[in-house]
């Protein structure tokens, strides 16, 4: 996979590309990420980026073609790419969805900002809106960030441990169940009996069971998607 990112603030990407999972993924040569500045792209000699909303109202809109320009420079050194443009008004992301972008060959993602874009871009770009969650952020790097790491770790080898994936949150329908490690017992809290008793199968049991009873308390809309009944307290 290629992913492309077109933002205002390029230095927040490195550290971030540059560590653990995402690392990783580059290392391998499974994932290549190229980070570009909108900057060059702006329009007059202070290259502007936005503009005052018609209509009136307050803060400022990205504009039309320094968007549309970065992105086909892009696309032409690079080919044609899944858009994504962050945005709250866009679709909320979940395991799903970060499945769906993990089978993409080429994500270009654009950061938002200010009061949101010019709906020409959307439109004009026929662009995937993607939210993090219900709440504004000051730019849409960190949730960049957030969709390329859900997306990448979805990628077939890139993880150690396949099953890991498989096994995580949400990606049952369900959210996962407690996990322990040593020592057995910390400051009076004890490990459960059955995972330290090397049955499987009772093992596996409890962990389903588990996961069921956190997803009833903590998140009961998944289980209501999945037409699954909770089971009690």
């Amino acid at each position: 996979m290629r992913v492309d990112i077109l933002t205002l603030f390029p230095a927040m990407f490195p550290p971030v590309l540059r560590e653990s999972i995402l690392r990783i993924a580059q290392e391998k040569l499974i994932v290549e990420c190229h980070v570009h500045d909108l900057r060059p792209f702006g329009e007059g000699s202070r290259r502007n980026v936005d503009d005052r909303p018609y209509g009136g109202g307050p803060g400022m809109v990205m504009t039309c073609a320094p968007v549309f320009q970065a992105v086909e420079e892009v696309e032409r050194e690079a080919g044609r790419a899944h858009r994504i443009l962050t945005s709250p008004q866009g679709r909320l992301l979940t395991n799903a969805v970060a499945a769906e972008l993990a089978a993409k060959p080429r994500l270009l993602i654009v950061c938002g900002h200010y009061e949101g874009y010019d709906e020409r871009i959307p439109i004009g770009l026929e662009a995937d809106e993607i939210s993090i969650g219900d709440y504004v952020l000051t730019g849409g790097e960190l949730a960049a960030m957030v969709i390329v790491d859900a997306a990448v770790r979805l990628i077939p080898g890139v993880l150690g441990d396949e099953e890991s994936s498989r096994r995580d949150s949400f990606a049952q329908g369900v959210l996962g169940y407690p996990q322990y490690t040593r020592p057995p017992e910390f400051r009076g809290m004890k490990v459960p009996e059955v995972l330290l008793s090397g049955d499987h199968g009772s093992i596996a049991e409890w962990r389903a069971a588990q996961a069921r009873l956190r997803t009833a308390q903590r998140k009961p809309d998944l289980l209501i998607k999945r037409g699954a009944a909770g089971p009690s307290p």
